[in-house]
């Protein structure tokens, strides 16, 4: 059993920075890959971004690359998304998740989930 809490919850302005994190918790020696998405009103849940837990290899969606930076920190058990010049379609709940086999852009490719974290971009 693995325990994700997501934090880093904001309203902020088009044009802004926000960093999200997630902390892991419970048997974490068996995630391969951590990964963020996001759901947006009405919207099915997306794939943001991704990174393997042991060698750092990072994966991103084509709307956020080049804005969004994922990066994790085995010590620490947690894992980080750094988002820059933030827009409004950008605003979703945001949700870490776990992965137990390779990397994947689909959320059943995850097995456990945080509750997820409030993002919102205003314009």
């Amino acid at each position: 059993q693995v325990q994700l809490v997501e934090s880093g919850e904001g309203l902020v302005q088009a044009g802004a920075s926000l960093r999200l994190s997630c902390a892991a918790s419970g048997r974490t020696s068996s995630t391969i890959t951590l990964g963020w998405f996001r759901q947006a009103p009405g919207r099915e849940r997306e794939f943001v971004a991704a990174i393997t837990w042991r060698g750092g290899n990072t994966y991103y969606a084509n709307s956020v690359k080049g804005r969004f930076t994922i990066s994790r920190d085995n010590a620490k058990n947690t894992v980080s998304l750094q988002m820059n010049s933030l827009k409004p379609e950008d605003t979703a709940v945001y949700y870490c998740a776990a992965g137990l086999v390779g990397v994947s852009t689909m959320a059943s490719g995850y097995y456990y989930w945080g509750q997820g974290t409030q993002v919102t971009v205003s314009s």
